[in-house]
């Protein structure tokens, strides 16, 4: 038997007694070296600190003959629990793994991660891509046979230290919750600044905004409608951003904020490692803080808006959709709604059908209701429409359903009353204010812009008047001339049909506004 000695390869730096670090590697094998920085805040002293581990980084790197310098990877204000969200991390693990780095250097263990499992997974997978790393702080190396024991338990212990961080911090957030105080992501918030006193102040144009969404809402405006109007007008949400969804709309509809008070802890952090925040459904106890703030939303609006929002919740009837069909054709079988699919029926060209949702749900009793296509709607609603406008007993009934549906002024009537009252308690601010005071500009611009909007609003109750009355006319002419369709429009479909119930290809029911109903049946 014959053994051979492979003697170990000397091409990794080590620390010598006097803590200066020397490489044994020949200069023309030069290592690619990296330095990595992280602070976990964006406080001016951690700033600095961050400012100074780049320059120290770049010099050392630099000094080395043997070595050659590739970058310095940085995260500025990122926690280091969790390597998912620092983009220079990742990206410096990512250039490792391709091959162009072979020693990383850093501060501390700490300082890379404080999570034991991905620091070790990062560790092994660089180690097993011949990637070495070296902590300055405990002068660990990776390749060293002791480093892995070593990386573990420093760890662990900056683990703890995160964790008791986080303990520490969530008592404190806790402490300020029990004495009243609320925090408010001022940046996506509408309708409020942070004003000089750390206080919510309110923003005199946003809070125009926040008005008109509780009017459009009360109209009968979906969140999903009144977002696309704010789109269209060119009203941005926050800076540079012009998209308003559905469920943000939700949410200003809904946060009790804008009547002048904060409920604090409604989410909490699950994990101090992945930060990952939940909804509080009463696992935490959570702070209601009334008055806490100056109100933009009289609490009578508020919760009537809250009222209206039960209630469209639990609505089993149409509701507007963004399709004009969309919950507007019923499954005989279930009671669903229809949904539309792209069909292609042995041919290239594509055709728009409309089937029950729950035709295909892997139930026992699946809907027997056929697909349709939009033509064969249509002409029921043709046939429907003319059987019903030749009974003349129906007009009076179908101008009352639209004039309680689409001729609704309440919403702005109550938005008008806001404003209204806004006026008047400005007013007397401004008049018990010293004129030469910097308050009484935000006061006349907030008076100024309540102004314009009533006038809006006089403006929106006068158009909608003069539509109904324009559209009450031309029904009323229909019904008296008995005056037959030929095709139904989306105006007809809009302002008649609340929605049709399919049974099969011969049978069909049509619901008219008012309630009365209507069944078509075809030949085949």
């Amino acid at each position: 038997m014959k053994v051979e000695i492979i003697e170990q390869n000397k091409n990794t730096a080590i620390s010598n007694a006097s803590g200066n670090i020397t490489n044994n590697a020949n200069a023309t094998n030069k290592r690619k070296v990296a330095g990595y920085a992280r602070v976990s805040t964006e406080k001016d002293e951690q700033f600095n600190s961050y400012e100074a581990q780049i320059e120290y980084y770049t010099r050392l790197i630099k000094s080395h003959d043997d070595w050659e310098f590739v970058n310095i990877y940085t995260d500025e204000g990122i926690t280091g629990t969790n390597t998912k969200k620092r983009i220079g991390f990742r990206t410096m693990i990512k250039d490792a793994l391709e091959g162009k780095i072979d020693l990383i250097v850093t501060k501390s263990v700490s300082r890379f991660a404080r999570n034991t499992v991905d620091s070790l997974t990062t560790i092994r997978e660089l180690k097993n891509n011949n990637t070495e790393i070296f902590f300055e702080k405990e002068n660990i190396w990776t390749f060293d046979e002791k480093g892995e024991l070593l990386i573990t338990i420093m760890s662990s212990i900056a683990q703890e230290e995160s964790r008791s961080i986080s303990k520490n911090v969530t008592w404190g957030m806790r402490e300020k919750m029990r004495q009243g105080q609320a925090w408010v992501p001022y940046k996506v918030f509408l309708g409020y600044d942070r004003g000089p006193d750390g206080n919510m102040v309110i923003n005199p144009k946003q809070a125009i905004i926040v008005r008109r969404i509780y009017g459009m809402f009360l109209q009968g405006l979906s969140p999903y409608a009144i977002g696309k109007k704010l789109e269209s007008e060119g009203i941005e949400f926050s800076i540079g951003k012009n998209n308003w969804y559905a469920t943000t709309i939700d949410s200003i509809l809904r946060n009790e904020k804008y009547i002048g008070d904060a409920l604090r802890q409604k989410t909490y952090s699950k994990d101090y490692l992945t930060k990952t925040r939940v909804k509080n459904n009463g696992e935490l106890k959570q702070y209601y803080i009334s008055d806490h703030h100056e109100a933009i939303i009289s609490r009578e609006t508020f919760e009537k808006v809250q009222f209206e929002l039960k209630n469209r919740e639990k609505r089993t009837t149409y509701y507007p959709g963004k399709r004009l069909f969309s919950r507007r054709i019923k499954c005989a079988d279930c009671g669903g709604w229809f949904s539309p699919v792209v069909w292609f029926p042995h041919s290239d060209k594509e055709q728009l059908l409309w089937r029950c949702t729950h035709k295909y749900y892997r139930t026992k009793t699946q809907c027997s209701t056929p697909f349709v296509n939009e033509n064969e709607i249509k002409n029921v609603i043709v046939d429907a429409i003319n059987l019903y406008t030749s009974n003349k007993e129906n007009a009076s009934s179908i101008i009352s359903a639209l004039r309680k549906e689409l001729f609704i002024t309440e919403g702005f009537e109550i938005e008008k009353k806001e404003l209204e009252q806004e006026i008047k308690k400005v007013s007397e601010l401004i008049n018990i204010q010293d004129q030469d005071n910097e308050y009484v500009e935000v006061l006349q611009e907030r008076k100024c812009l309540a102004e314009q909007r009533i006038k809006q609003i006089d403006d929106e109750i006068t158009s909608i008047k003069a539509k109904e009355s324009s559209l009450i006319n031309s029904i009323i002419d229909i019904f008296d001339h008995r005056i037959n369709i030929s095709e139904c429009s989306d105006d007809y479909w809009f302002y008649y049909v609340r929605y049709v119930t399919v049974y099969n290809h011969t049978k069909f029911k049509v619901v008219f506004k008012d309630g009365k109903t209507c069944d078509v049946f075809f030949c085949n």
